[in-house]
């Protein structure tokens, strides 16, 4: 039967030599935790609060404004027409506010009006003591003169024009009404469509010239009784107001028109026309109107087989109704 084996031992040796690890072990890991502090560093000294300064020189006090007062023995005397303040008898200005003594009957006078202050160059108004009067040049003056001619020009003009201006207003807002010529002539016509044609408030009827092309120089006349006043103008061009007619006839493209005045002036003007069916209306702002001519100068669709056709020709004035 085998022996029986003893315990082992730990010896010394190797006990020691663990303690001692374990103990550097500890060490460095306290040395890891330790945080690194910096060494305190030493604070700068603060500024004085109040810095030197060099000695300066003293300011003297500011000198204190009086009034001017009465003088000595003046407490009956001679008291001023503009402040009342009593002066001496032998003083000429006063002693406060500088005017004279004596006040004359002009400045004591009504207030003249603008009109005579400003065109009386020779009675100016004396300045006040201590206002410097202003300088009058010539260029001044040149200048003055030149703005107060542009003014009443101005003036005179808008008086000219006012009533033009009402007039052109009153046609503005006026209520239209047709207005019919008394006679009607025309340089020539063709056979069954006379000039009367074009004034018959019918727009299924025409006027030609009875020429073909652009009938350039033909002319047909409005003629008017009484003077009247003519506001705006519409002309039909071609045969009738259907689109699908247009081409059967030339259409007027630009027409001359020649008015007439009851004082035997006469004006003209151009009107231009479109290439399209129905009424174009045209503004015909005109005064006491005795007679008005349309002068063909040009069509649109002009050719040897066609003549320029003209259906309708109306004339609106100011309503009656407007006056009342």
């Amino acid at each position: 039967m085998p022996a029986a084996t003893a315990p082992t031992v730990p010896t010394p040796e190797v006990t020691a030599a663990a303690d001692a690890a374990d103990a550097d072990a500890m060490n460095a890991r306290a040395r890891s935790l330790l945080v690194p502090v910096a060494d305190p560093e030493a604070r700068p000294t603060p500024p004085p609060s109040v810095s030197p300064v060099l000695p300066g020189r003293p300011v003297a006090d500011r000198p204190q404004v009086r009034a001017p007062g009465p003088q000595q023995g003046d407490e009956n005397g001679v008291p001023c027409p503009w402040c009342s303040t009593p002066n001496r008898p032998d003083r000429h200005y006063c002693t406060r506010c500088a005017m004279p003594m004596t006040r004359t009957e002009d400045s004591s006078a009504r207030h003249r009006p603008w009109w005579r202050r400003v065109l009386d160059f020779r009675n100016r108004e004396t300045p006040w003591a201590g206002d410097r009067p202003r300088l009058r040049r010539t260029f001044d003056r040149i200048l003055t003169w030149v703005v107060a001619a542009a003014v009443l020009s101005l003036l005179i003009w808008v008086g000219v024009s006012a009533p033009g201006w009402v007039q052109a207003t009153r046609d503005h807002f006026a209520k239209r009404a047709p207005v019919a010529p008394d006679q009607f002539a025309a340089s020539r016509s063709y056979p069954g469509h006379k000039p009367d044609l074009l004034f018959d408030k019918v727009n299924n009827t025409w006027w030609g010239p009875g020429v073909t092309q652009s009938g350039e120089g033909q002319w047909i006349e409005a003629r008017f009784a009484e003077p009247t006043r003519l506001l705006d103008l519409i002309i039909t061009p071609g045969t009738s107001t259907r689109a699908d007619q247009l081409s059967q006839s030339a259409l007027p493209h630009r027409i001359k028109v020649t008015i007439t005045t009851k004082d035997g002036r006469t004006t003209t003007r151009n009107l231009t026309l479109d290439q399209s069916a129905g009424g174009q209306r045209r503004a015909f702002r005109v005064g006491e109107v005795t007679k008005v001519r349309f002068t063909l100068e040009s069509a649109y669709g002009a050719s040897a087989s066609k003549q320029v056709a003209i259906a309708e020709i109306e004339f609106f004035g100011r309503s009656s109704a407007n006056s009342s």
